[in-house]
């Protein structure tokens, strides 16, 4: 059918969630990643960034300045 992927804010809401899934037997699966997905989203941005040339490079003998 289809996929949705949600992003409760908080633990009670992550649990009100499971609950209402498991009551109606919808399938869903956990993601237990040990990062933060704020974290991960701020890498992705990044990556992003300097895929399109937003950055700013600094030569090595210039750090020692």
């Amino acid at each position: 059918m289809g996929t949705l992927i949600v992003h409760p804010e908080n633990k009670e809401k992550l649990d009100a969630l499971k609950a209402f899934m498991k009551a109606f037997k919808i399938r869903f699966e956990e993601n237990k990643s040990p990062y933060d997905s704020e974290f991960v989203e701020k890498l992705n941005r990044s990556n992003e960034d300097f895929k399109a040339g937003n950055f700013t490079a600094i030569k090595t003998e210039d750090l020692w300045k």
